[in-house]
């Protein structure tokens, strides 16, 4: 009990204290602004909008600000997708897609502006219980990862590699993997984390540190999707005009069992490593169908249904900061990015890890939730205005800020070559339905994974039998290997598919 007081008392603290602080607005403000922008163009995502900022905030300012804007973009980005989802019939970010299934047919009943009071409240009570799950289940899986050694972390970065090339695999489960297994051989380049000795550097002096996080970033989730949106060439579709916005208290309080049921899926889905939000919606929205006792209105204009959509994938933000604080395994593509701005910072996250800065966190969540919701309610139109901007002049801007914030890191001119190297293998990747996120989190979890594994072997001397000894890594060990045989039967019968086709 002392500890959980302790906790709270922290946390107030920490609360009270960005709350009064004007340099908090400074940072947060702009971010959120930015982050709804991101979310609310198509063709621009929430991953983007923290692999932007982490390129410019990286290591150049403190930690505690910068995790103030990279969070900020996160909640405003998530949030943001339901505009053109609920007005254009256009999911502005794949965490918003299920919005449009009931948000859309709610604009052309004319109740537009309905629809985004409710999805902002549900969208910032969603976000609150995820950010509460947070508070409370990251200090409970850090007293079991302290039991954690090498061995198991070895472990638990492969299960989050295959786990997310699982899950975020489009038709064969197996490009999943091999783009997770990619990134993890980008991992290995450089000088080895026990012996210093160079790897795969080819006389270069630039790839002596490996590949930089940054680069990387910028490259796999921006360059395709400017790429992708420059291609296309559309012009949005003028966005209709909208009524009263903010909801009714009574509404709100009818609705709050399917935003409580709707975030504590979205929290559960979010923990689940490189899963995402997108899914979390979705779950959510096939739960809330077939629970609801209007399940015939659902795709038809449905309260019920946009809500349990969109609660969820914000709630799904503090499910996927939970095994990204414990465990060092990000659970969505915007946090493998938030990842990487705590890598450049030196910030280890795990059994290791700092608890002022998990309050903090906790308390910048709190914060950008709040903001997010002011915004919705009381700028909604400056963001429906915002609508009307092609994405041929937005993608471009968002293409000079890409370059700046990968040149600024430090390398100069090779971190471009890099970020433009690493973009067209992930575009390339992308037309034959390789996910990159996978990728990304091999990049980034593939150090972990090298340096624990050959620690593991070193310290027994080479024998493999410590991975199976220790029950904690025994347990990881069958994860893996389930996982493994689970998909064996998939894969052969999508290979049999292609195979006929062939034919």
């Amino acid at each position: 009990m002392d500890f959980v007081l302790s906790q709270l008392v922290g946390f107030g603290n920490s609360l009270v204290g960005l709350a009064f602080d004007p340099v908090t607005y400074l940072y947060l403000i702009p971010s959120v602004f930015l982050g709804i922008v991101f979310g609310a163009l198509p063709g621009l995502t929430a991953t983007l909008a923290v692999t932007i900022l982490t390129g410019f905030f990286g290591n150049k300012f403190p930690l505690d600000q910068a995790l103030i804007a990279l969070i900020g973009a996160y909640v405003g980005a998530i949030y943001g997708g339901s505009y053109p989802s609920i007005l254009l019939n256009i999911p502005g970010t794949a965490a918003s897609a299920a919005t449009a299934m009931d948000g859309y047919p709610l604009t052309r009943q004319g109740r537009g502006g309905e629809a985004l009071g409710i999805t902002t409240t549900a969208s910032f009570i969603g976000t609150l219980f995820g950010t509460f799950c947070l508070l409370i289940f990251v200090w409970v899986l850090l007293l079991v990862s302290q039991n954690i050694a090498s061995p198991e972390k070895a472990l638990l970065a492969l299960f989050g590699i295959l786990l997310s090339g699982t899950l975020m695999s489009k038709d064969l489960v197996i490009k999943g993997w091999i783009s997770g297994l990619i990134g993890l051989a980008m991992a290995m380049v450089g000088l080895d984390p026990i012996l210093s000795q160079e790897r795969y550097v080819f006389e270069w002096s630039y790839l002596l540190s490996g590949f930089q996080v940054v680069p990387v970033l910028m490259g796999a989730f921006a360059i395709p999707q400017i790429m992708d949106g420059m291609r296309a060439a559309l012009d949005i579709i003028k966005a209709p005009n909208v009524q009263r916005i903010r909801p009714e208290l009574i509404e709100v309080t009818k609705r709050l069992p399917v935003i409580l049921r709707s975030g504590a899926i979205g929290t559960g889905v979010g923990a689940l490593p490189g899963v995402g939000e997108d899914v979390a919606g979705w779950v959510s929205y096939g739960v809330g169908k077939t629970t609801s006792k209007e399940s015939a209105s659902f795709g038809k204009g449905s309260m019920d249904g946009l809500i349990s959509a969109e609660a969820a994938n914000n709630a799904a933000i503090g499910g996927a900061l939970i095994p990204l604080l414990v465990l060092g395994i990000p659970g969505s593509p915007p946090a493998a990015a938030l990842l990487g701005a705590l890598k450049i910072n030196n910030v280890i996250p795990g059994p290791t890890i700092d608890p002022a800065l998990i309050i903090h966190v906790v308390a910048v969540l709190v914060m950008a939730s709040i903001t997010m919701f002011v915004m919705g309610l009381f700028t909604a139109r400056i963001f429906i205005a915002i609508l009307r901007i092609p994405q041929t002049i937005f993608l471009p801007v968002v293409m000079v800020l890409t370059t700046i914030g990968s040149f600024s890191v430090g390398g100069g001119i090779n971190d471009l070559f890099l970020m433009f190297g690493v973009g067209l293998v992930a575009y390339a990747m992308n037309l034959m339905h390789y996910p990159i996120a996978p990728l990304v989190i091999g990049v980034i979890l593939g150090g972990l994974f090298d340096e624990t594994f050959r620690r593991s072997l070193l310290i027994s001397d080479g024998d493999l039998s410590v991975f199976v000894t220790r029950p904690g890594a025994a347990i990881l060990v069958t994860l893996n290997t389930l996982l493994l045989i689970s998909q064996i039967s998939f894969i052969k019968n999508n290979f049999k598919k292609i195979f006929k086709r062939g034919v």
